[in-house]
Formats: structure tokens, sequence, C-alpha cells
């Protein structure tokens, strides 16, 4: 009976409209790649201007003047005599934003799209964000609400000094604006904290009777709502970016993957408003498929988080089409240094794209297993990046990261191989990793004093958590072995494998917990790279670890978190959900994510979720927009593959 009533709660939840997020950061409204990416830093739409996620102004400004009074849904007032509107609710989905405000006797909706549907690369990689607005009348009368909104030109340059020209045009029935910079310099500019500053920005409508123009500084559209006692009166707008060429991949200039399917931003526009109605139903039944799988995989809260980071890391991508055809996918590290195509971010990302469409996991791993088959990149071990963002011709940050990036590489083929269910990506970069299996084989198990994914944090010598990567990896690498039908070989590398895993209990144990290095000294730290022992089913470390460590956290936790180890009281949030997934107690889970939720809504930084945070007072202590918060959907994962 008990177990009856859990499912009917469960059933009754899941037939609810689209569960939402209220609360966050900051709030994804245009959210395509690390170029064309909008959000409102502020809770209340109309209390500050949009802006691209490094910080910087890209002003979206929405006024509605009903029976005479003009209110303002979004940005800042630019005259005292327009009235604030009262903001009702603000509602997140996985791929939409929505905002609803009472204005005298009328209540407006305004909703952000942006379908990233990953399963579905085609529309994915449209770089275009639907605004739809309704409105409908509260007193049963009729109201005329003229709606106008502005886009700043800022989206199309990397300061606002530069100069900008405006545009219009019509391509059948779709109407535009457009700007762009005067100087047009297209990959001309890389690094962290920059802003696009070539290609052009689009405003349009296949309303005819929307006004569109430039005015000043902005694009601006402007139309008009006519409610009724009855019904709501609606309207569509689309923003869009068409940035020319996106990256340079060893010295060639590359498009957009969308580019060789509609041929042009106009034919575009054409079929993205021909099919805005399906789009909209097609997104609004994928959001609720997600919440209801994160739900059921581990609460509301653990959905919440899952729902906050799902266009976040997504955007943090940009989708091209390589020169065979292939799917190329590299990702911007944000704020953190800028570099393009970096392993120990799409390693804590990859669990989002294993399980909506590996093949963009692929378009991650791929280029770096082929940077070394190329001999561009010589070393035994994996690279850690190809270049600095947008220029991807081989990597440029100034250290390696020996057991971090083969391990790393090893267990995304390895992940991208269970996936799949095939093993033929593994057999055709078998070669190289035997090579860096070799090298962890000889250098992973006790690592020397380098860099690992937890570089702010410094060096460290014989590093625990990156011996348990070198481990697993060397697993991994013996059951894609196994599966290839190499059966001594998997032999070989599991006998490895399982010894260094016995070596690694004797030598970590602290008694009560594992240590963080193995000079030991009373410190801890978490075990996140163990997750791929339970995620592969390699089976090389006893369920008494899992057990001893997730009861030793439990002693550790903050309000807002558990800390990385033993050294800082900060934290990460991708590990922490990494690490929370090891726990076989859904009580225990909820007790190390319940307090990274606490963060994402009581967080005094007001900016897209950061995943390196203080655990004692919640604050930011670095990054920001970053695609790691993809890490989230592990539990989905594991449960998934369960």
């Amino acid at each position: 009976m008990k177990k009856f009533i859990i499912l009917f709660a469960f059933l009754l939840a899941a037939m609810v409209d689209v569960a939402q997020v209220s609360k966050m950061p900051a709030y994804p409204l245009i959210t395509h790649d690390p170029y064309f990416s909008i959000w409102s830093f502020s809770d209340q739409a109309a209390e500050s201007n949009t802006r691209h996620w490094t910080g910087r102004e890209q002003a979206i400004l929405i006024t509605a003047k009903i029976d005479g009074s003009i209110f303002q849904l979004m940005g800042k007032k630019e005259h005292e005599s327009i009235s604030s509107a009262k903001q009702q609710s603000l509602n997140v989905t996985a791929t939409s934003t929505q905002y609803v405000y009472r204005c005298g006797e009328t209540e407006i909706e305004v909703r952000f799209l942006s379908p990233l549907l990953a399963s579905d690369l085609n529309l994915f990689s449209r770089p275009l964000s639907y605004i739809d607005f309704s409105a409908k009348s509260i007193d049963g009368q009729k109201h005329e609400v003229n709606i106008d909104m502005k886009i700043s030109s800022d989206i199309a340059v990397n300061e606002k000094s530069e100069p900008v020209s405006f545009s219009s045009g019509q391509h059948q029935s779709i109407r535009y604006v457009k700007v762009g910079s005067n100087e047009q310099k297209i990959l001309g500019k890389k690094g962290d904290n920059v802003r696009i500053n070539w290609g052009y920005g689009y405003l349009a409508s296949a309303d005819q009777q929307t006004r569109l123009r430039n005015s000043g500084s902005y694009m601006e559209a402007s139309f008009t709502l006519t409610t009724g006692a009855s019904s709501a009166s609606t309207h569509s707008l689309m923003v869009a970016y068409d940035d020319l060429y996106s990256i340079e991949y060893f010295g060639e200039r590359l498009e957009a993957w969308w580019k060789k399917i509609y041929g042009n931003i106009e034919n575009l526009l054409l079929t993205g408003a021909k099919e805005h109605t399906n789009i909209v139903a097609k997104c609004k039944a994928f959001d609720q498929s997600l919440y209801n799988e994160t739900l059921k995989a581990g609460g509301k809260n653990y959905a919440e988080l899952c729902i906050a980071a799902y266009r976040q890391s997504l955007a943090a991508h940009k989708l091209v089409r390589g020169s065979k055809n292939e799917i190329l996918f590299p990702q911007k590290e944000n704020f953190s240094n800028g570099s393009i195509w970096t392993v120990d971010v799409t390693y804590p990302s990859a669990p989002l794209t294993l399980i909506y469409n590996p093949a963009l996991l692929k378009g991650m791993v791929e280029p770096l297993i082929e940077y070394s088959e190329s001999g561009r990149w010589t070393k035994l071990f994996a690279a850690h990046d190809l270049g600095t963002y947008p220029l991807a011709n081989g990597q440029t940050y100034p250290e390696d990261m020996p057991v971090e990036e083969a391990g790393n590489m090893i267990l995304l083929s390895a992940a991208i191989c269970k996936a799949e269910k095939n093993y033929s990506f593994a057999k055709k970069h078998w070669k190289t990793l035997t090579q860096w299996v070799d090298f962890l084989v000889k250098d992973g198990f006790d690592p020397a004093n380098q860099l690992c994914t937890d570089d702010f944090a410094g060096h460290l010598a014989r590093n625990i958590n990156l011996s348990m990567k070198a481990i697993t990896g060397i697993g991994a690498y013996a059951q894609m072995a196994g599966e290839l039908g190499e059966s001594g070989i998997a032999f070989k590398y599991n006998t490895i494998a399982k010894e260094y895993a016995v070596r690694w209990i004797a030598m970590a144990d602290e008694g009560d917990h594992f240590a963080l290095t193995f000079d030991k000294n009373n410190t801890w730290s978490q075990k996140y790279n163990l997750i791929w022992d339970k995620l592969l089913k390699l089976d090389l470390f006893p369920n008494a670890v899992y057990e001893k460590e997730i009861k030793y956290y439990l002693t550790k936790q903050q309000p807002f978190g558990l800390p990385l180890d033993s050294r800082k009281t900060y934290t990460k949030s991708d590990w922490i959900l990494w690490t929370a997934t090891l726990a076989n107690d859904s009580k225990d889970f909820d007790a190390l994510i319940d307090p990274v939720h606490r963060f994402m809504t009581s967080t005094p930084t007001s900016v897209p979720l950061s995943d390196w945070h203080e655990t004692t007072n919640g604050k930011q202590v670095g990054f920001q927009a970053r695609s790691v918060v993809g890490g989230y959907f592990i539990k989905l994962l594991e449960q998934k593959w369960r």
C-alpha cells in the first residue's frame, strides 16, 4: 500500500504542466553559443539591463503602453514617466524563460525560447530564439496593448565604442532589421572576456503589422495586442545571429552546422517562422520529459538543478560542420582561460550529452584524439586543449595535465561506446587509446607533482583522486578491449587495474576516510572520479569504499555544500553532484545536493550559474556560465545506465 501511495504521488506530480525553476543567480534569455548569449542578472526583469554572460551590457528593453500608461517590462526605464510593471512570476524550464506581468487591468506574458533540443542537430544548431508575447484582459474589457521592444547594437560588438551599421530587408514573408560592426574582422579576436564583433544580429517578424526599424543604437520592433473578454492576443518575434564563420580549425575557417542546411540567415528565419508552433510544442514536451526523468532520478531539488544547468551547458558550445561533414562541438572555457576544446571541461560536462546525444560528445572528444594521431601533438598523454576560442590551431595552455587528460580521454571514450552500445569508436582510435593507457599504467597510480582539473587549488603530488582516475581509466580500457574481442588484452589491463585498486585502498586509508594524497597527514578530498567504477560497472572498488567516503563527507558539510577537499572551504558544484551519485541511499544523495540547490537559490552573487563557490556563505569564487554544469545530469545518467 505504501509503495502504491508513493507511485501515485509521483504520477500526480508528473501530470502537472511543465515544472519550473523560479529562482536562479541569473536567467537565460537568448542562449545559443559563447557569443550569442543574453541573460537577465536580476530577479525583477525591469531592475537592470540584460547582459552577455560575461557581464557586459547587451540591453533588451520592452515596454507596454496600455490605456495611456506606459509600463516597463524589461530593462531599465528610459523616462520617469514610465511605470514599472508588476512582475507576477518568473519561470524557467529547460528551453524557455517566461515572465508574467500585471499592467493595469491587463496581464502580459513574455516568453524567451531557445530550442536547444540536442537530439535534433538541425534545430539545435539554429542561432535563433523566439520572443513570444501574449496579453489578456483581467477586467473583461477591451484593451489595446502597444508593445515596443529594443535590442542594443551591443550584441554585435566587443566594446560599446565600436561603430556599427544598421540595415533592413525582406525575404518572402519575413521582414527584418540587422546590425553589425563596421570593421567585420572575422575571427579577428580571441580570448576569454570578449564578445563577438563580426557577423550580424537580426530582429525579425513574419507579421506584416510589426513595425521594424533602427532607433538610435537599437534594433526596434513595435506591434499591438488587442485583448477581449474571452481570448488572449499573441505575437512572436525572432532574434538571430549570423556569425559568418564560427571557428578556425587548424588554419581552416569553418561555418556553423546550420549553414549547409539553410544556406543563409534569411532562409533560416523563414523556416523558423513556419515551424514556430511545432517547435514550441516540441520544446514543451521535452521540458516536461526532462523534468519527469530528473524528478524520478533524484527528487525535486535535483530536477531544478538540471533545469538550471541545461541551456547554460549547451550554450557554452558551438555546433560546427567539419570539412568532412563531421560534427564538431567545441566549448569555450568561460571565465577560466578562454580555451577551446578543453579536455578537463569536456569531462565534467559529459553526462548531459551522453544522455541526450552522444554524437555531440564525440564532437568534443574526437578532435583531441585526432590532434595526437595527426602528429601535431607528440606527447605520450592527451593535450589540454586545441587553442584559445575561437581559434583551434593547437594547444595554447602553458602547462600540461598528463594523468588528468589521459585518464579523461579513455573514460570519455568508454562512456561514448557504452552510450552508443557500439565499440567502433574505440576500435577506430585503439592505437592512441593504448598509448594513453600505457602512460597511465606507468605514471598514473602515484602521480608526480602536476596539475589536474582542480588546478585553481594548486599543484599536488601523489593526488589520490587523480590516482583513482588512472585506475578507473585502465579498467575502462580493459572493458573496451573485452567488448572488441581482445580477451587477452582485457585480462592484462583489468588485472593491473584491480591490483592498483587494492594498493590504493591500503595506501590511501586514514581510518574513517581516504586521504587527499598518499602522504596522508589527516587530509581528505572528494573522490568524484570513483563514479566511473559505478557507471561503467568496472567492479574495481568494493562497496565499503563508497560507504566509508559518503559517511565521512556528511560530517564535512557546510551550509552551501561539501568543500572540494581539506585545503579550502570552497567547492565545485559539478563534483558535488558526481560525489553525491556515489551514494546508494537516496537520503545521503539528498543531503549532499540540497546545499547546492540552496546555493542556486540563495547565492548573493548574481551571475550565470557558477560552478566554483564558497560553501560557507554561497558567494561565487570564480567561473560562470561554464559548460561543466552539464555534469549535474550524472545522477540521471546513472539511473538510465542502471
